[in-house]
């Protein structure tokens, strides 16, 4: 897996120190004991993220064609990235995100929830296609458009190329006020691939879940707020009600996966079909 980070849960880990309901608020901009290569990964990624690569992007992998699977199936294919990034880990790709849809189902929330929670990662399998991590994770933010100061290693972004675009250095940019996020292009990652692999199955609630669960800028930051509409901000709840589950279910204990692999399959198959389109 082409990148900085020994693993994608470094990244992970990093977002979840940052926003912990429990630190004090003068540590939140504090990275002095970050690992170098985590840094490095967020060089990367302010770099390289443009408004032309997510363009690009989305025009080579929108077209779902690369693979056709189900959803369990998308998770035993996920697993093969614990044996190229993560040897040492003692929990599968699989166990993961049974941990986070286990959390939020032992709270009680509604089945396309939990589902959600269940594949909300799936999009991950970019990097089993040659994606640099920088291409896949992340904290998203819009392209085309100032970057916020809030954004974590704003700095990095001096090495962008966009920087020298006098259009997309402005508060709005290529974008009108109030136009609604759907008309935003974000950073490319896994979160807005996997939206549009399940768009077509899923309750808006979860899609937004999915699409803008590591848009911490603005879901964590309240920053990007003028380019969303009345109907993002009331969806946007749903995406807040989420972020606990995806940045706290983490846990030692591990799920015993063919206990609850019954109850997943008949709650894939509630929603989606055999076979999905990658």
């Amino acid at each position: 897996m082409q990148g900085p980070l020994e693993n994608l849960e470094q990244w992970e880990d990093f977002v979840q120190k940052r926003y912990d309901p429990a630190r004090k608020s003068e540590e939140f901009r504090r990275h002095d004991d970050t690992h170098a290569v985590v840094r490095e990964f967020y060089r990367l990624n302010h770099t390289y993220q443009t408004r032309a690569f997510v363009q690009e992007q989305k025009r080579q992998y929108l077209a779902l064609d690369r693979r056709r699977m189900g959803i369990w199936e998308a998770m035993e294919y996920l697993n093969a990235l614990v044996d190229d990034s993560d040897p040492d880990t003692d929990l599968s790709q699989i166990e993961h995100l049974l941990q986070t849809a286990e959390a939020i189902r032992r709270d009680g929330r509604p089945r396309w929830f939990i589902l959600a929670g269940l594949v909300h990662d799936l999009g991950k399998i970019l990097c089993l296609w040659g994606e640099p991590q920088w291409a896949v994770v992340g904290d998203t933010f819009p392209v085309g458009c100032a970057w916020s100061p809030k954004i974590v290693y704003h700095e990095f972004f001096a090495g962008n190329p966009d920087s020298n675009v006098p259009e997309y250095q402005t508060r709005l940019g290529v974008y009108e006020e109030g136009c609604g996020l759907d008309k935003v292009d974000l950073s490319w990652g896994h979160d807005e691939y996997l939206y549009h692999v399940v768009k077509p199955y899923l309750p808006e609630e979860a899609l937004y879940m999915i699409r803008y669960h590591s848009f911490y800028p603005a879901h964590q930051d309240g920053e990007y707020a003028w380019f969303m509409n009345g109907h993002d901000r009331a969806m946007f709840e749903w995406v807040r009600a989420f972020n606990p589950y995806d940045l706290y279910s983490k846990s030692a204990a591990r799920p015993d996966v063919t206990e609850v692999r019954p109850f997943y399959e008949e709650l894939i198959a509630e929603y989606f079909p055999p076979v999905l389109r990658w």
